[in-house]
């Protein structure tokens, strides 16, 4: 199990240097001079060679991505943004709070309800409450999460006032976000739990559990569910990974000041070592999550972790 973690962790470098390449790449390629971004269109010839010079972008492209990753790698140093002068690392650290608050509430939720209404849905199948959840599920997952987000707003803060339409302030302030990315993903939930539900139930030990006697609720719970939540646990740690993505769009639409906001504007303004340190510092956290996705899965199925537990055949 061990060797397994670290060639896990081992792996996560290359998946590093693949992220940044490619947004470092992308942010080159882009129209636009980041000193005129930075300094505005107003800016004298000596700021923008003072600015290029400070910052190296007079470089080739080859060397200036060498010493990021050579930074990141040796110092733990994600830039500096050029637009507040401020290591990258610490603005990140100062905002992930926010954006896993909204992730985690989010997540807790879609799960909650997804698995809850799939269980439901699989052991009724074909009743109408089966059809309904499933023509809701693909609605919900069919709805694109800006537009989601701003109903949610113009309803309960426009219409109700019954929560705040944007800013971070108290508990309050992270329902509507959290419903905004809990509801679409809640609906993929259901779906994929249903699924897999419907494949155990079809299972020849659910049938000699039927057999023998057993109560329904257990037949379901301990016997059909334990081997569907698998897969789901798989499911739900994919899905967390997107959340961390979705963020991004939720944060501008409520104006919360998390990652995906501080993301967004380093892009308008071309601020290369933002873009870069936050979308691989979203990398790493999505690595680590699917690594604890596996570990839980090796703690539940015992196939799993005699498969990489020391001596175990593969």
């Amino acid at each position: 199990m061990y060797k397994y973690i670290l060639k896990r962790l081992l792996s996560m470098i290359f998946i590093v240097i693949g992220v940044a390449f490619v947004v470092f790449t992308i942010m080159e390629i882009t129209p636009g001079d980041p000193a005129i971004m930075m300094l505005g269109d107003n800016a004298s010839a000596e700021d923008i060679s003072a600015f290029n010079e400070k910052f190296g972008l007079g470089k080739p492209f080859v060397v200036r991505f060498g010493n990021y990753i050579l930074k990141l790698f040796t110092k733990f140093d994600f830039g500096t943004s050029w637009l507040t002068s401020r290591p990258v690392l610490s603005t990140l650290l100062d905002r992930i709070p926010i954006t896993l608050n909204i992730a985690v509430s989010s997540i807790a939720f879609a799960s909650l309800i997804g698995v809850s209404l799939g269980v439901l849905s699989a052991v009724k199948q074909y009743s109408p409450l089966d059809y309904v959840a499933r023509v809701t599920a693909m609605i919900m997952a069919a709805i694109p999460v800006f537009w989601l987000g701003m109903m949610l707003a113009i309803l309960f803060s426009l219409k109700l006032h019954l929560l705040p339409a944007s800013g971070i302030g108290s508990w309050k302030h992270y329902i509507l976000p959290m419903l905004t990315l809990g509801i679409p993903y809640s609906a993929r939930i259901l779906r994929s739990t249903r699924s897999y539900m419907l494949e155990a139930i079809r299972q020849d030990y659910i049938r000699t559990a039927k057999a023998k006697g057993i109560p329904e609720k257990r037949i379901i719970w301990r016997h059909a569910f334990a081997n569907a939540c698998l897969p789901v646990i798989n499911t739900i740690g994919v899905y967390v990974g997107s959340l961390l993505g979705g963020a991004v769009v939720t944060e501008t639409v409520f104006g919360c000041n998390g990652l995906g906001s501080f993301i967004i504007n380093s892009v308008k303004r071309k601020d290369i070592p933002a873009v870069t340190g936050g979308t691989v510092f979203l990398a790493i956290i999505f690595s680590l999550i699917l690594l604890l996705v596996d570990l839980l899965h090796a703690s539940i199925d015992p196939r799993i972790k005699a498969r990489y537990s020391k001596g175990g055949k593969k």
